[in-house]
């Protein structure tokens, strides 16, 4: 199966129609959703502000579908503008950010300005075989999870493409995968106009769209799937961003 790619832009796109990505791969999502948008409401203070075991320890965070890197680069940037940037620091933070379309992560690697603490791969992140390459990835660290991972609209991308369960098993392996998880869900409005311009394009609906039984307030659902089915809890609302989508924090119990 495939994941979307990209922090996905389904208000629009390089032609102005959220159709003409169905999988979410903006190549010029960050022009109409700028890193900012988010950033905004994400504290510079965030690390300090969870509980980590020891001051000094290795700090990694993952980026789901990061698209070309822009905001994945932006937000290490806004989470360590407190700290100095050299990996001698007392706490040494490294992010991973994926995604599914290998050209936006070369473009991501291709631009990044901190390849010893950011690193870019392509991934699908419904294949089996991701599970173990992220735990490798975080076990050469000497962990056992991520200590923060960070899903910015990706979810309906999945559940659109492959189907309730699918959205579901996405939720369940972010949380097997960290401690803390940063969600944005988008809103299920969302998904009538995604489907709507994929259709005035000409093109096949999303094989799911008609079928999905799991629909209506998609924030609610993503809440109640991780606190009852994955052992974490809602401890922050950050608020919502510009485009009317609310990024939750989530706490491994």
């Amino acid at each position: 199966m495939a994941v979307p790619a990209g922090h996905a832009g389904e208000e629009s796109s390089e032609t102005g129609d959220p159709g003409a990505a169905p999988h979410g791969n903006f190549i010029n999502y960050y022009t109409f959703n700028p890193p900012e948008n988010r950033l905004s409401l994400i504290p510079a203070s965030l690390l300090e502000q969870l509980e980590w075991r020891r001051e000094s320890e290795t700090v990694l965070m993952l980026d789901v579908g990061c698209n070309s890197g822009d905001l994945s680069i932006a937000l290490y940037k806004h989470l360590l503008q407190e700290q100095p940037l050299q990996t001698d620091s007392p706490r040494s933070v490294h992010l991973l950010g994926f995604d599914l379309d290998r050209d936006l992560i070369l473009r991501a690697q291709n631009c990044n300005p901190f390849p010893q603490n950011i690193q870019f791969i392509p991934l699908d992140i419904t294949q089996e075989s991701s599970h173990t390459e992220l735990t490798s990835y975080v076990e050469k660290f000497g962990c056992s999870r991520f200590h923060l991972c960070t899903c910015f609209a990706v979810t309906m991308w999945v559940h659109l493409n492959h189907g309730d369960a699918a959205f579901l098993a996405l939720l369940s392996r972010l949380a097997s995968l960290c401690e803390y998880l940063l969600l944005e869900v988008q809103p299920w409005k969302c998904y009538r106009s995604a489907a709507r311009r994929l259709r005035k394009l000409g093109r096949s609906d999303f094989d799911h769209f008609k079928t999905l039984a799991i629909r209506g307030d998609m924030a609610a659902h993503a809440k109640e799937h991780l606190e009852k089915q994955c052992s974490m809890e809602l401890t922050q609302s950050f608020g919502n961003t510009s485009w009317d989508r609310s990024l939750l924090l989530f706490k491994r119990r």
